[in-house]
Parts: structure tokens; sequence; C-alpha cells
């Protein structure tokens, strides 16, 4: 058998008489209702966890910035504190040292008083 015998031979196979030898068919691949469903389910899946990702994500840093914003307040406190204590050590030495407190004289008692 021959090259172009073989080649006729495949031809017939496909086309009949008085028919083209190239034959264009369109074929419709169409998924069925149940491929349909389950595709759509894994869809609704995939949705699903990536919504609850990005929920834990925010979450996490919900706690994250509760927690520095207790850190700051416990700190603005300890500050506020600070600034009490170092202006009551303070005032001692501004009292002494002030123009008030060096005119004043000091007195000496005169007399005692006896029962």
């Amino acid at each position: 058998m021959t090259y172009s015998s073989s080649l006729a031979m495949n031809r017939s196979r496909f086309s009949g008489r008085n028919q083209n030898s190239v034959s264009f068919r369109t074929q419709v691949h169409a998924l069925g209702p149940v491929t349909n469903t389950i595709t759509l389910i894994v869809l609704a899946c995939l949705l699903g966890l990536l919504y609850l990702t990005q929920v834990t994500k925010t979450n996490a840093y919900g706690f994250q910035i509760n927690s520095l914003q207790q850190t700051q307040s416990q700190l603005q406190t300890q500050y506020n504190n600070l600034e009490v204590a170092s202006a009551r050590l303070q005032s001692l030495n501004r009292v002494e040292t002030s123009a008030v407190a060096k005119n004043l004289v000091s007195v000496a008692p005169s007399a005692t008083v006896q029962n």
C-alpha cells in the first residue's frame, strides 16, 4: 500500500460520496446540572473561606490595637502621676528660693505661757 492510497482510505472513512473531504463539526460542550451545582458549591466554599480569613485577620488586628490602647492608657496614667510627684517635690525648693520667702523675718519666741 502506498502513501497516497493510505491517505485516500483515511478520507473515505469520514466522508461519503459527493461530500467535502474536510468537514467541520460544531461541538457544543455544555456542563450538566450536577456539574454546575458542584461548581457553585465549590465557589461558595472558596468565597466563605476568603471571608473567614479576612475576618480573622481583622479580629487579630483588633486585639493588638486593644492591647496597645490599654498600654497607652496605663502609660498616660503613670506619666500624669509622675508629673504630680515632680511638681510636689519641686514646690519645696521653689518656696525656699522665692523672693517672698527671702523677705520673711524669723521670729524668736518672746515668752511661753504656763498653766
